[in-house]
């Protein structure tokens, strides 16, 4: 028999399937806050630098895989070049990057974080580090898990084998 429109059978994963609107829209609003907490400490160590939100993802990926090309960095941030090149020469002039003509093919530029960049990148993904593990080592691990897939799934699905093969790649 049928109860508040879940059949008995149902095992509580089946019912999580069919969020009410408002369940939805709570979820959302819980991605929002949680996302501004997780760039506040970034945020403000940012500011000190007279840097933003792409300065970070910038410094963030070319740290992630030293030697990156230009048009890689554009692909993974989906930003316009025009944007990329702004933010790439601020962080070049700060003498946080280095752009290395590329040994394959001269016509790359190579993207490598120099000891300042690297010690700003430590001290943005540190904050944000300690944020979510603090909420990992909170939840447990069966809603880290949980999350994880959650995530994954939301991620553009013609993109989502491309991101997942990104982030088993080691890091530096």
């Amino acid at each position: 028999m049928a109860q508040s429109g879940f059949s008995t059978g149902a095992t509580r994963s089946d019912r999580l399937l069919f969020l009410t609107d408002d369940q939805l829209r709570q979820g959302i609003e819980l991605m929002f806050f949680a996302y501004r907490g997780f760039t506040a400490d970034p945020d403000r160590l940012l500011a000190e630098h007279d840097y933003g939100r792409a300065h970070h993802r910038a410094i963030h990926f070319i740290n992630r895989k030293p030697g990156l090309t230009v048009n890689e960095l554009l692909s993974i941030l989906a930003v316009t070049k025009q944007s990329l090149n702004r933010v790439l020469r601020q962080l070049v002039e700060d003498g946080l990057v280095e752009s290395r003509v590329g040994a394959i093919d001269r016509r790359q530029r190579n993207l490598h974080l120099t000891a300042t960049g690297q010690a700003l990148e430590r001290e943005l993904s540190e904050a944000q580090r300690r944020r979510v593990r603090a909420a990992f080592s909170s939840a447990g691990p069966d809603a880290v898990q949980g999350f994880r897939k959650v995530l994954e799934q939301m991620i553009d699905p013609d993109q989502r084998a491309w991101v997942l093969a990104g982030l088993e790649a080691p890091s530096r």
